[in-house]
């Protein structure tokens, strides 16, 4: 992360939750004139009062950290709406199902924005009985290769993770799934309608 919590922050989000800096300084056994330091931007809390400072103040220590609080407007649970991150550190894949504050090996990560397919990621897609078969014709190389596929619907998602020097395919159960993803390691996520 390449910075800590702001003294706005803070404040924005004591005031949010309606607290007074004496309430907030009980809450964390500190005194009023530190979180008062805090949000003047004089001094820091120590790191050893993020979680409880972030717990009292209804956020995660990552959106704290960032200042920017996240909030579930993906009330219908529409999986449509699905967000990946891939972290460029250890290549985790992480799926939430609306916006998310994610970080991974110490890093922020952002979700992927997803493009329509082009002639070098074209997602090609056949029916085999039950299932959709999906393929692309891509190098598998140790540097540059498809990470994943998945298949997303209105219920949920089928993610199927791929590994250079494999091959690039995967079987997917056709049911109520609207778009397939493939993610490639040098340029980006891909989405094709089905």
């Amino acid at each position: 992360m390449n910075s800590y919590v702001t003294g706005a922050a803070i404040r924005g989000l004591r005031e949010k939750k309606k607290l007074t800096q004496e309430q907030l300084a009980k809450r964390l056994c500190v005194s009023g004139k530190t979180v008062s330091k805090w949000e003047t931007g004089r001094g820091l809390p120590d790191i050893a009062l993020l979680e409880p400072l972030a717990n009292a103040l209804g956020v995660s220590v990552p959106e704290l950290l960032s200042g920017e609080i996240v909030e579930n407007r993906n009330r219908s649970a529409n999986m449509l709406r699905a967000r990946f991150y891939v972290c460029p550190v250890c290549g985790n894949v992480i799926h939430a199902a609306g916006e998310a504050a994610v970080s991974c090996c110490g890093v922020t990560l952002p979700p992927l924005e997803a493009e329509e397919e082009d002639d070098e990621h074209r997602i090609s897609v056949q029916v085999v009985e039950d299932e959709y078969y999906v393929t692309l014709d891509h190098p598998m190389s140790k540097s540059h290769y498809i990470s994943f596929l998945t298949a997303v619907s209105d219920q949920g998602l089928q993610l199927v993770k791929l590994y250079p020097e494999s091959g690039c395919e995967a079987r997917f159960k056709m049911s109520r799934v609207r778009r397939i993803c493939a993610f490639c390691n040098r340029h980006g996520l891909f989405t094709a309608e089905v």
